[in-house]
């Protein structure tokens, strides 16, 4: 029997959209192999949202494929979605939002909200995690609610669901390429000799880098990220308050130069091991399963029972970050009663 499972976004940016695009592509998909129709009954924006009552969930071909929502019948100007999640209809709901990396809002305050409505949650903002992460684990058990958030690390690289996959199995320590802007800058001052400035510049015209690239070449980002993943693998206890940070805006030609007579690339590495935090520039051997290319992000585990394991991929993107929040989407249905 398919089972239509309510669910609302909030925020319609590049994620969002491509969460939409993704899931009615494969609408028939879905109900054959998972038994399950996803419906969107609420879709937020920052100044309105589009509300339905409807048993089919809002059209999400008509919504894709309209030049301005707001003229959609749908539409209701002004309503926030702070404001209306004890009113929701949905089961499932999805934040997608621009996030102030200091604070953690919006997206924070979505989330510990429909966590108290007994909603469970998804999320690929990373922010909220590494500074509260604890609190908003705890909330979701009391309230006995699942909370996923696979997109914050590595976008659909599996790392946070290897907590399950990896079930008793200790890991001793986590080495990572976190930021794929970082990797990018490094990889092109290595293999075309460039200088930093100009493979800034090249990251930000492609689009891997933001206007103000600070949080990813200070390496906020990526202390972030390893704070989720020491959290929620590792069983720590830490915000990102707790990481030793250096960024990458000190590295030269010369020192990619002296690396590569050794044998050996410089990349800016995230590293927890003996319940300390560091994000920094190291030396590793070229071959080296971390020395990932281009935007590429890269994770290498060592575990107490099953050895050394790496994972490679795509760490950001629109189509990625969606389709880790569609894996947490389908997983949280097989385990809704």
């Amino acid at each position: 029997m398919i089972k239509k499972v309510r669910c609302a976004l909030i925020g319609m940016g590049n994620v969002g959209k491509n969460l939409l695009k993704i899931i009615n592509e494969n609408k028939i998909r879905y109900m054959n192999n998972y038994n399950i129709d996803l419906i969107f009954t609420e879709i937020f924006e920052y100044d309105g949202a589009l509300i339905t009552n409807n048993e089919n969930g809002l059209n999400l071909e008509v919504i894709l494929n309209c030049k301005n929502i707001r003229e959609l019948p749908e539409w209701n100007n002004g309503l926030m979605a702070k404001d209306y999640i004890t009113n929701m209809n949905a089961e499932i709901v999805i934040d997608a939002t621009p996030v102030n990396h200091k604070t953690g809002e919006p997206a924070l305050s979505h989330i510990i909200k429909s966590l108290e409505n007994k909603k469970h949650v998804i999320t690929s903002n990373k922010a909220p995690f590494y500074l509260k992460y604890k609190d908003i684990i705890d909330l979701a058990k009391k309230n006995k609610v699942f909370v996923g958030f696979e997109s914050t690390v590595m976008s659909a690289v599996p790392c946070i669901a290897l907590k399950n996959t990896l079930a008793g199995n200790r890991i001793k320590k986590i080495i990572g390429v976190l930021n794929g802007t970082t990797n990018f800058i490094l990889d092109r001052m290595t293999n075309e000799g460039i200088d930093f400035d100009l493979a800034l510049k090249e990251a930000q015209e492609l689009g891997f880098a933001e206007a103000d690239p600070s949080l990813d070449i200070d390496g906020y980002d990526a202390a972030g990220k390893l704070v989720i993943l020491a959290n929620h693998l590792m069983g720590w206890n830490k915000t990102i308050n707790d990481v030793n940070i250096s960024g990458i805006t000190n590295i030269n030609k010369d020192m990619i130069e002296l690396a590569k007579q050794d044998n050996k690339v410089i990349k800016h590495l995230a590293i927890a091991k003996d319940d300390k935090l560091e994000v920094s520039l190291k030396l590793i051997d070229k071959d080296s399963p971390l020395s990932v290319s281009r935007n590429y992000n890269g994770l290498y585990i060592d575990t107490e029972y099953a050895g050394e394991m790496v994972f490679t991929g795509r760490g950001a993107g629109g189509s990625e970050a969606a389709a880790g929040i569609i894996s947490d989407l389908i997983n949280i249905c097989n385990n809704l009663k």
